[in-house]
This record gives structure tokens, sequence and C-alpha cells, in this order.
């Protein structure tokens, strides 16, 4: 989840033309939002990765491909953030080594206390998500910031590109080296015993890869990049990923382990092409998010309306929404336990997929409210800690 947002005080370009970058933010926070309402309360039904079509429905399936939009973009957008961040508009560039290093840090601090227990409601377990990735791929940027930026490119492109040719790199539990593929690349547990578990879900070199990428379009989004030819220029780099994507994943050529195969019907065989893998992130699974992620910036470049301005407001105060939304899903998901009771084995679930989105929709409503609250006193405050969140 990206927790630096552009405001005021700060933006590197003021009005509208930072506009869609709160506004992509804000979507794909309601379609998180959507995916922890069914991680919670539709369980019952799990979902592997990739998803096992012959087990799973298709309005499932295109649920669970909604959420995959989310923490590519929150990744890429971050590190937009950071390059507006370090090159302010009519003054000299500055450094963000620092601003990355200790929101990179708080993140990470916050996945492994607040966060965590948010999910499980207690401390019997550690799991590394995507807060946590995307703390260590601020870390990295900020580590790697005061390189020239077309090394930074080139970096991003050769991490998104070749990491799936890494996998042939295996490490055994309990072998040298272990550890640090497993929190890289390969997903799995760091640490286990019969009171407490460390699992790294979130392999961090492919967003480490997202993030850069985003440092090196920052410049896009600059007051001195013509604002009338960056919707085409956005169109054409979402056009560019989404080709390469069909030509890949169309001849299983490279970037999904998992390949495509005709289904019995034309919905088998889309759900076939579209399942990608997500942990860690596969290069056709970054090509689609991102290739999608491209044209609806250019998109809310040219639409401002009441449903943008709604969305743009949820996506001021990303870091609150995300745990203030995941301590409402935990306490009721404790209150149906406690008034209702398990219904699917030993966990409350809702009875159809149309439960979740509806109370999604009710949520969506709700927490409108507290996340605009929050971001008019983000915005106005001048207290250093709020700028974390």
């Amino acid at each position: 989840m990206n927790t630096h947002t552009v405001t005021p005080q700060n933006s590197p370009v003021k009005g509208p033309r930072l506009a869609s970058i709160d506004i992509m933010r804000g979507l794909v926070m309601v379609f998180m939002l959507l995916d922890h309402v069914r991680e919670r309360f539709y369980y019952q039904h799990k979902i592997t990765d990739p998803i096992t079509i012959e087990d799973t429905e298709a309005e499932l399936f295109f649920t669970r491909i909604l959420a995959h939009l989310c923490a590519p973009i929150f990744v890429f957008l971050t590190g937009v953030s950071a390059w507006l961040y370090a090159n302010p508009a009519n003054k000299p560039p500055r450094s963000a080594q620092q601003f990355l290093l200790k929101r990179g840090l708080f993140l990470v601090l916050l996945e492994v206390t607040l966060i965590n227990f948010s999910w499980f409601g207690a401390y019997n377990a550690l799991y590394l998500q995507v807060i946590w990735a995307i703390g260590i791929s601020m870390i990295t940027l900020g580590l790697l910031s005061k390189l020239p930026h077309k090394w930074i490119a080139a970096l991003g492109l050769a991490i998104v590109f070749g990491h799936n040719s890494l996998e042939f790199i295996q490490f055994s539990l309990g072998e040298w080296g272990y550890s640090l593929w497993t929190i890289l690349h390969d997903r799995g547990p760091l640490y286990s015993s019969d009171s407490f578990t460390v699992f790294a879900s979130y392999p961090v070199l492919p967003w480490i890869g997202v993030i850069l990428l985003g440092y090196a379009i920052g410049p896009v989004f600059s007051r001195s990049f013509n604002s009338e030819q960056r919707p085409a220029f956005l169109v054409k780099l979402s056009l560019l990923a989404l080709s390469l994507m069909l030509v890949l994943r169309g001849f299983n050529i490279y970037g999904e382990d998992l390949p495509w195969q005709a289904g019995a019907t034309w919905l088998e065989s889309v759900m076939s092409f579209l399942n990608f893998t997500k942990y860690p992130p596969s290069l056709m699974f970054i090509l689609l998010t991102l290739g999608i992620a491209l044209s609806l910036l250019a998109l809310f470049e040219k639409t401002q309306n009441k449903l943008t301005d709604a969305l743009k407001t949820y996506g001021s105060a990303p870091m609150f929404f995300y745990i203030f939304h995941l301590y409402v899903l935990l306490i009721g998901y404790k209150l149906a336990m406690w008034g209702i009771g398990p219904n699917a084995g030993d966990i409350f679930g809702f009875a159809a997929l149309w439960q979740v989105w509806l109370l999604t929709a009710i949520l969506v409503v709700l927490l409108y409210f507290p996340t605009r609250a929050f971001a008019r006193y983000k915005h106005a405050s001048k207290q250093a800690w709020v700028k974390y969140l």
C-alpha cells in the first residue's frame, strides 16, 4: 500500500495534473476492499495461486482478478510519488533517500505490528505481506536513488523482465541462502515452531523492479512534460505492455510458468489465458496490471466528476484507509462469529458471492466519511507523524 500521497504542502505539480494519481489509487483501494471482504467473509472458498480454474466459479475468478491490480499499482505509484518528491517544481532537485528510507522502515514496522494483528487478532504468526514488500521496495529505491536515472530505469526493466528466468535457483528449508532467496523470490516459511510462524508471502524482488519503473516514469508527471501529450504517451506505453503480454502469453513463450490452454468454452479459455502467478508476480502479471493502469491513468487525466472526486478522496489517505478498513473487517468478523457463529466448518462465511459485493458497496460508502475527515486533517496538519500516513 502506498503511504505517500502528493499533497498541497509538498506537491511538485499543483492542481488537477496530479489528480489522476489519487483517483487511480482510490480505485484500486476499492478493489482491495472487495478482495479483503472476500478473504474475511468468503474464505471457505479458498483461492490458490495461480487459481485452480476447474475448482473456481467464473464470478469468483474475475472478482479475484480485479484485486490483481492493487499491489502493482500501489508499488508503481509509490515510485512515481518518490520521483515527484525528489523533483519539486520551480525548485532545485533534492535527495529522496532519507524520505524513502524512513518511510520504508515505518511500513515494515506497521506490517509486523498493527497490520499483522489486524489479520489474525493475535500474534501467533507473522505474515510478511504487501506492506512489507512496499517498505522493502522503498528502502531499496532509497539506496539506489542517487544512481543516474537511466540506470534506475534499466535496472527496473531487467528485474521485471528477468526475474522469471531465475526460477531454476532453488534452496531447501535450512539450507544456506534459503531465507534470503525466500524473501527475494520464492514464497515460503522463514521460521516455524509450535507457537509462532514467520512466512514470507510477498517475495520482494519483482516489486523492487516495479517501484524502480515507477520512479523512472516519474518525469512524465512533471510540470515540464506537456499535459496535453501525457495521456497519449501513457496510452502508447499501455498498448506496448499489453501487446507484448498478448504475444508472449499467446504463444506461451516466456513470463508465466503455467501455460494457458483452450477450454471447452470461450470463457474457460479467457480464464486460462488470464490466470497469472502473483507470488511472486510473473512478467505476465506485471505487464497486464501495469498495462491497464497506464490506460486508466490516461483516462483519469481527462475525467473529472463526482465519482472521480470520491475516488480521489480515498486515494489521498491510503494508509489510514488501509489500516482502518482492516480493523473494521476484523471487528465485523468477530461480531459475526459471536452473533451468528461458525456456519462453514469452524469459520463464518457468506453463502453467496453477491453478499461479498453488497457488503463491499456498503463499506465503500460508510468508510468514505472517516477517510475524508482524515485526509482533510492530514493536508492541514503540520505534525510530522501525520506525513507518514
